[in-house]
């Protein structure tokens, strides 16, 4: 069962509830009715109507009399409740879909036990519970496909609502504001001067939709706000799992366990700390100068900057129990982030990035965390390409995207597809620069001599014959023929005709 919620909070929400003139249809009561059944059809049916309220959170109560809210406590235990051999949450959380947050929490008042069910409200999708579908209509819990208004509602809300514009915490005062979100952080990265008083600083955050008025009074304060600026995630217990995490491993492999840290801070108030804890953990290569050592990172520090900022920025927020990765390994990174990415994975460098969260994303661009769109991506070829470097992969699973930057390895130990991305992705740099890709520039790209021009053109030849790119004019001299990414001689062949 959660813990992480004080004392005086629960007692405090609990007490308030109860002045609720009659249950809602995002907070019901019980006394002892318990069954595991009536649990999971009302989380369907609570956090589903959550969304339609606009409320971060439902709540089921037990040890609180229906009639008139009055505390006489209750003999319902959640961690004493078994479906079969299974917990009661771990079952619970096993048959809803899609997987949600929710908490049992036990709190003594008066001399009474009470067991509080705190829900999520529903995102993207109707919450199901053992395929069926419910919503509170008053205070009565009911199939949801009898009431097709409501489901039209749900759909509609679920079109228009992005995942900045949820909320993180309900009905905060000024002073809870500003000790939850590091607002010091805000002005300095936007450097912008820390207003005189407490209003100045609160219409700010406002006017960045960092906190929203709470139509009870005090505050709501968004996703946007929480993701970007907590000071610490653990008080936002929605977005925990969202915090990056780090993996350093001792071998090549994930059966080889080492350290891993996760981290605590907001996205934008946490960013450079996290970038220097990451750089801190890679591998330097020592280079002597005429009178001089010293240390040249093995990866470029760019390159990794960018690919740990489009981690955080286009992840999908509502892919529940997973959050962005970056793994350490003896011959590699791996960057990786819930959500199948927006656009194929082989046009990343000439097309301008889609992002399932523009308003996150236009925040850390005026912060400065990530660059303008559409060059993050050519900058990592880039710069691999100067530290002449394999070549970045770029994968699309199921549900998450995962980049890979490949240590120093010699083109003679390349394999064929190292080789054939290298040249392709080389092409595209080439071609969104307005330059040519020629025997030239791959020399260049693989450090190889002059003289040694033929190991180029088999390079070439290698890309030519997957497909992957494609001669400009196939009846140009040899020493004069250029070369194009495939999907280039496609529009150039779309345009003649």
């Amino acid at each position: 069962m959660s813990t992480n919620r004080s004392t005086d909070y629960l007692t405090g929400l609990i007490r308030e509830l109860c002045k609720l003139p009659r249950e809602t249809e995002w907070a019901e009561f019980k006394e002892n009715d318990a069954e595991p059944e009536t649990i999971g059809e009302y989380l369907s049916a609570l956090a589903n109507s959550a969304a339609l309220a606009g409320k971060a959170f439902a709540y089921l109560i037990w040890g609180v009399r229906d009639s008139d809210h009055a505390i006489v406590g209750t003999r319902f235990s959640p961690l004493a409740r078994k479906v079969g051999n299974e917990e009661l949450e771990n079952w619970l959380l096993r048959v809803l879909l899609p997987k949600i947050h929710f908490r049992f929490f036990s709190v003594e008042i008066d001399g009474f036990s009470l067991v509080i069910l705190e829900v999520e409200r529903a995102f993207r999708q109707p919450v199901q519970f053992q395929g069926r579908e419910f919503v509170r209509v008053g205070t009565y819990k009911k199939p949801l496909k009898d009431f097709p208004e409501k489901e039209r509602a749900l759909w509609r809300l679920f079109d228009k609502t992005p995942f900045e514009s949820g909320l993180a915490g309900e009905k905060q005062s000024d002073d809870a504001v500003l000790k939850l979100l590091d607002y010091p952080a805000y002005f300095d990265l936007l450097e912008r001067p820390l207003p005189e008083n407490r209003d100045g600083i609160i219409a700010a955050l406002q006017e960045d939709k960092l906190i929203s008025p709470c139509p009870a009074g005090g505050w709501n304060i968004t996703n946007l706000g929480a993701i970007l600026f907590a000071k610490r995630f653990e008080d936002f217990p929605l977005l925990k799992r969202k915090a990056m995490r780090v993996i350093q491993y001792r071998g090549s492999t994930r059966t080889e366990g080492g350290k891993e840290q996760v981290g605590n801070k907001g996205y934008a108030c946490g960013f450079e700390g996290l970038i220097g804890y990451v750089n801190g953990l890679l591998l330097s290569n020592e280079i002597m100068g005429q009178a001089l050592r010293k240390d040249v990172r093995m990866y470029p520090e760019l390159a990794v900057r960018e690919l740990v900022a489009n981690a955080l920025i286009h992840q999908d927020f509502f892919i529940s129990g997973a959050g962005p990765m970056v793994e350490i390994f003896a011959d590699r990174i791996e960057i990786s982030n819930p959500g199948s990415p927006l656009m194929a994975t082989d046009r990343f460098v000439d097309t301008p990035p889609k992002s399932r969260n523009e308003a996150l994303a236009s925040l850390m661009r005026r912060i400065g965390i990530c660059e303008e769109r559409g060059s993050g991506w050519d900058k990592v070829v880039s710069q691999s390409e100067a530290y002449q470097l394999p070549a970045p992969l770029a994968e699309a699973t199921d549900d998450h995207t995962r980049v890979i930057l490949f240590a120093h390895r010699p083109l003679t130990r390349m394999d064929k597809e190292d080789r054939v991305r290298a040249v392709y992705l080389h092409a595209c740099l080439r071609y969104v620069n307005r330059q040519e890709m020629n025997n030239t520039s791959i020399r260049e790209r693989f450090g190889i001599e002059a003289r040694n021009s033929a190991t180029a053109s088999r390079l070439i030849k290698e890309a030519v014959a997957v497909g992957v790119i494609l001669p400009y004019d196939a009846e140009a001299a040899p020493k004069l023929m250029r070369y194009l990414p495939f999907w280039a001689t496609q529009a150039r062949q779309a345009d003649v005709t």
